[in-house]
């Protein structure tokens, strides 16, 4: 009882924090790292005010937004312009330029010049699927700090799904995962028909579940355009039931490598999760990698590093973002034996059939 207590003081304080949203400044593109972010959104477009919102649509829509991350913050962070004051460059994530594409011929077209500007070898797109309680602006802007931190060697593209971005809209959030499937593949598939060689997908919260349920679609549907370039999942903090994932993963059969996926037996939201189900825990904060023992898959164990809630360590922990940037071939990395991997992620290897769980310590820990 006290942990859930807790933890609604926490929903509450979320609620009551100011949500993050797009601010439009060209000049600060002078002073930050502005990074390109596209778009594929079943989110419906506010005609008036020309924002995305939390209400569905049937259709994906397409843009692009170019973010500015500013050279003054910490690591793993992201600052917002304090309403009602002038947005400050040097401190403040904002889109000095943003184009909405009328259809999915455009985007794919701006998407394919992107890809054809890097080398054939790293014609590579990374699609982020963001989580629960998330507005339009905090979905780009997380993957705008997230491969700047990480200094993601793709593409990035965002997929930004209709949440409510209401801490207390968890069912509507649930139900508009489900909703948003075929949005997803059709974005999959507009990204493989652009030219990505390979395609890394990335899943937040119950956006885990969202990525799950589209591999299971494509598998069924036969869509090997998708299924062929998928070059690795990564399912961060993954709110959903492990016997679901389970019955996923093997009617999904053969899953993509790397399949990693971070877990922290201190990440709070999903304790809080876990008891509103009924279930002892979620896949985000598994304990016992024995229940994965069939599946190929890699867990990455990051409770140490959790601070807070604890719902996104591996995009937030300075420490741990700093041992992540130095794996930079995650599909070599997991391919080496345990003794070498360590030199690369300290911490603890335990393989049990096929699963493999590091459970990661910051460095110099005893």
């Amino acid at each position: 009882m006290r942990i859930i207590l807790s933890l609604c003081c926490a929903v509450l304080l979320a609620a009551c924090a100011p949500r993050g949203q797009i601010t439009l400044d060209p000049a600060a593109a002078t002073l930050g790292d502005a990074r390109p972010i596209f778009v594929g959104t079943t989110r419906q477009l506010d005609p008036v005010t020309g924002q995305f919102t939390s209400a569905r649509s049937a259709q994906v829509d397409y843009a692009r937004l170019t973010v500015s991350v500013p050279p003054e913050r910490a690591l793993g962070t992201i600052t917002y312009p304090p309403e009602g004051q002038k947005p400050n460059a040097a401190k403040d994530f904002l889109t000095t330029a943003e184009t909405l594409y009328p259809g999915p011929t455009a985007f794919r077209a701006a998407l394919a010049k992107a890809l054809a500007a890097r080398p054939a070898a790293q014609r590579e797109a990374m699609v982020y699927v963001h989580g629960f309680n998330n507005t339009f602006a905090e979905s780009v802007y997380r993957l705008a700090q997230i491969s700047h931190d990480l200094a993601v060697p793709a593409v990035p593209v965002a997929y930004a799904w209709p949440s409510a971005a209401n801490p207390l809209a968890y069912a509507y959030d649930r139900d508009s995962v489900l909703f948003a499937r075929d949005g997803l593949e059709r974005l999959l598939t507009q990204i493989a028909r652009a030219g990505a060689r390979r395609i890394l997908l990335v899943g937040h919260s119950v956006g885990s579940e969202l990525v799950m349920e589209v591999l299971r679609q494509m598998r069924l549907d036969g869509n090997r355009a998708v299924m062929s370039r998928l070059s690795g999942v990564v399912l961060i903090s993954p709110d959903l039931d492990v016997d679901v994932f389970r019955s996923e993963a093997l009617r999904i059969g053969q899953l993509p490598q790397p399949f990693v996926i971070f877990t922290s037996r201190r990440d709070r939201a999903l304790a809080l999760a876990a008891r509103l189900t009924g279930e002892r825990q979620r896949l985000g904060n598994l304990t016992d990698v024995k229940r994965l023992e069939d599946l190929k898959v890699t867990v990455l164990e990051v409770g140490a590093f959790s601070q807070g809630v604890g719902h996104f360590t591996a995009a937030t922990s300075p420490a741990l973002i700093r041992i992540l940037q130095r794996v930079n071939d995650l599909n070599q990395a997991y391919a080496l034996d345990p003794a070498a991997r360590l030199g690369l992620l300290p911490g603890a290897v335990l393989s049990v059939r096929k699963a493999t769980q590091v459970v990661l310590i910051p460095r110099g820990a005893p």
